[in-house]
């Protein structure tokens, strides 16, 4: 684990326009939070947001500026609009949402920092927690680590302000449940990092799971970001895949065009086997990546061919094995990532297939290329050295 990831687990607690709102606070509806016409205004334009329609959500969005600009909350969910938009590509080169993304942040800090001195400290402090928070989390996927850690303890400087402010609203939890879990599992994951971890109140892993749930069920505005994390949590940290499944096949069914989840929902089911399902979900994304869908892109490409390139080859279906391992690999050249395991264990699988059908030259081909782009130790590397000698013999 990079330090740039401890940096993004700190900073998970949480439009081109940056004008400044400079009138006064409306005082009778400033605690937006809690506003239930402000959350029938924004409910169709944060399920457009979940399921991948940007424009739609970007519009509704832009209504409620022009009622509440004098609050950060809209322009929070402008910059949450971008940050969707390159959800699925993550660590990679694509970053031409980043200026709007930090321009509506910039926007609701400004007027979140104004609420927090003029008007509801807890509101305000919740906003900028979320806006310090996210900012880091998009400093830490872009390699900018100290830009990240002065985020990050912004955001826990806040968040220290809205702890155990949960009756004030269920949104406030989003917070706590995240710092309590990842600050107990990093304690027990990384013993090198306890030195540092000391500096930060203990946390508490099943407590952090607790409030997780409770905003899934009760809060508005973080209820899919706390379902999202409940996903990840489960899969990457308890290894709870049927747990994580669940979660992926109910944001799905309500979000069918984001292509994060659906990334995410066929990755667990083949990981559970469940393999008639995972075809489906698979040919789906492959199908949406030539119709140039949003969100659809290489990363998710690689991924769907490599499952569908093994479940063909436990079929014993090597042609159809052969396209999708193909795939994978010119995917993965596209996602500049020609280190991962996919585009490295395509090359070993297309290796194994070619030699079962006696094409030995063209499966030599691929063991030599995995030896190449494999160190010695990889397990793919040794694999290949081995193939290699066998076929010596047999050519």
């Amino acid at each position: 684990m990079r330090i740039g990831n401890f940096i993004w687990l700190i900073c998970i607690s949480w439009c081109s326009f940056s004008q400044e709102w400079s009138g006064p606070i409306d005082s009778a509806n400033e605690v937006l939070l809690k506003n239930r016409y402000v959350e029938i205004e924004a409910t169709q334009a944060m399920f457009d947001m979940y399921n991948f329609n940007f424009d739609r959500a970007a519009r509704q969005y832009n209504y409620l500026k022009k009622q509440y600009g004098w609050h950060p909350l809209p322009y929070f969910l402008l910059g949450l609009n971008e940050w969707w938009k390159l959800m699925p590509y993550g660590m990679t080169d694509e970053t031409k949402w980043d200026d709007d993304f930090l321009l509506y942040m910039d926007s609701a800090q400004v007027l979140a920092e104004r609420l927090f001195e003029e008007g509801d400290k807890i509101e305000g402090a919740f906003f900028l927690s979320a806006v310090h928070g996210f900012r880091g989390r998009l400093y830490s996927d872009r390699g900018s680590y100290v830009k990240a850690a002065f985020e990050g303890k912004n955001a826990l400087k806040y968040l220290d302000i809205t702890r155990g402010q949960s009756e004030f609203s269920p949104e406030i939890l989003f917070g706590d449940g995240l710092f309590n879990y990842y600050a107990k599992w990093i304690r027990e994951h990384y013993p090198y990092l306890r030195p540092l971890m000391s500096f930060f109140p203990d946390g508490d892993k099943e407590l952090g799971i607790k409030q997780l749930k409770e905003v899934a069920r009760n809060a508005f505005y973080s209820r899919t970001e706390a379902q999202y994390y409940l996903m990840r949590i489960m899969y990457a940290e308890e290894g709870d895949i049927k747990g994580s499944l669940q979660i992926a096949k109910y944001l799905i069914d309500l979000y069918p065009n984001n292509a994060y989840f659906h990334r995410f929902y066929a990755r667990l089911l083949y990981q559970n086997a469940e393999f008639l399902e995972a075809e489906k979900q698979c040919l789906s994304i492959i199908e949406r990546i030539d119709l140039r869908q949003a969100g659809y892109e290489w990363t998710s490409g690689r991924y769907a061919s490599f499952f569908l390139g093994h479940i063909y080859e436990l079929r014993n279906e090597r042609e159809k094995s052969k396209k999708y391992y193909e795939y994978a690999i010119e995917y993965g050249k596209l996602a500049k990532a020609t280190e991962s395991g996919y585009y490295i264990f395509s090359h070993v699988h297309l290796g194994d297939l070619w030699m079962k059908d006696g094409e030995f030259a063209k499966a030599m081909k691929y063991y030599k290329t995995t030896k190449k782009i494999t160190k010695r130790k990889h397990s793919a590397h040794k694999q290949a050295v081995k193939k290699i000698a066998e076929l010596k013999k047999l050519m």
